[in-house]
């Protein structure tokens, strides 16, 4: 099979990889339909995270299951299935309490690369869940959304407390925090502030029900999050970057008692211990339990409700992958989807 393999900073080459077989009794083997890349990839692209030699590449997936392994059960071949970027068992007590991504029995997809034709789901069982029939074809970006952003801007909108009544602020304009947005407003957000320089993403923040756009960035941008709201600062704020600015952004524009949702991969962010201590905010995050998730989004997307889609603004073959990288890295693409 052809599979995406990074070498180092800015090299990234398409490849011919052995075919994946199954492995363990748990495991499936699915031919994706689409995959894409995300934005934490680009911190290895950049490098900023170090490759211990050529790695193969991409957690996000949708696809159609080929074969089964002999304690497969829940899924079967010629299932349109999607899955989550870590692979869990979703029986053990921390999956049970609805943390898939911190499972016991956890595998990360990133490890095994899911920017290829194939690819095995360990722990297929507790990993993945079938639409249902094959899907209309323009709503397979919007599941392939599912299997990472969508679920991701969920998770950091629900750890932020967002519903009813609330003011939620986003911290970053990418795919994560666009849908965040809209995860946001779907929970019943009064009033959602999306952070945003670039035209082209407030405009898609607005489609995705924000109320107001903050250019401003770091303590501007705090400036203007505490003037939209009398001077106490955001209900709830998501942090989706993963920067010292940003989280520290995301603290000092929540209100005393507020929620901070953070999901952007943190990179050499240190949180000053004083000022944590007396902002009296909330903080919860991490790795999104995407599994926790997929029901109800599949659910939201099949009945059309929300159209996550609409943040793959770039769709490239798999053989152009190197483009669809470069795309992002200079913001030319919010996300770039991936045709196997």
């Amino acid at each position: 099979m052809r599979g995406v393999m990074m070498y180092g900073p800015g090299d990234v080459r398409v490849e011919h990889r052995p075919d994946p077989a199954i492995e363990q009794p748990t495991d499936a083997i699915i031919r994706l339909s689409a995959t894409c890349v995300c934005g934490s990839d680009l911190w290895p692209y950049r490098g900023h995270d170090q490759l211990d030699g050529p790695a193969p590449m991409g957690h996000e997936y949708v696809g159609v299951v080929e074969e089964i392994g002999s304690e497969v059960r829940t899924v079967r071949p010629g299932d349109f299935v999607i899955g989550s970027f870590f692979a869990s068992d979703n029986t053990c007590e921390i999956c049970q309490a609805g943390y898939q991504s911190r499972c016991v029995h956890a595998e990360l997809m990133g490890a095994i690369g899911t920017q290829s034709e194939l690819a095995r789901v360990p722990l297929a069982d507790g990993t993945l869940v079938a639409t249902g029939g094959m899907p209309d074809a323009d709503l397979v970006p919007s599941f392939l959304a599912a299997s990472d952003v969508l679920g991701t801007g969920w998770f950091a909108a629900v750890a932020a407390a967002a519903g009813p009544g609330k003011t939620v602020a986003v911290v970053g304009d990418g795919a994560v925090g666009l849908l965040g947005v809209l995860a946001a407003k779907q929970l019943g957000a009064e009033r959602v502030i999306a952070m945003s320089r670039h035209e082209p993403r407030q405009q898609l923040a607005l489609e995705y029900g924000a109320t107001d756009i903050v250019t401003e960035r770091g303590d501007a941008g705090v400036a203007r999050i505490k003037e939209l709201t009398n001077g106490y600062g955001a209900h709830s704020v998501v942090e989706a970057v993963g920067t010292q600015e940003a989280m520290m952004q995301a603290i000092r524009a929540t209100r005393p008692g507020g929620h901070v949702g953070y999901v952007g991969v943190a990179h050499e962010v240190a949180l000053p211990g004083d000022e944590l201590f007396f902002s009296g905010v909330h903080l919860h995050g991490g790795p999104a339990p995407v599994r926790q998730y997929l029901p109800t989004l599949i659910d939201l997307i099949s009945r059309r409700v929300i159209d996550p889609g609409k943040v793959f603004d770039l769709t490239l073959p798999l053989a152009d992958a190197a483009k669809a990288y470069e795309a992002m890295d200079q913001r030319q693409a919010i996300k770039a989807l991936l045709q196997p």
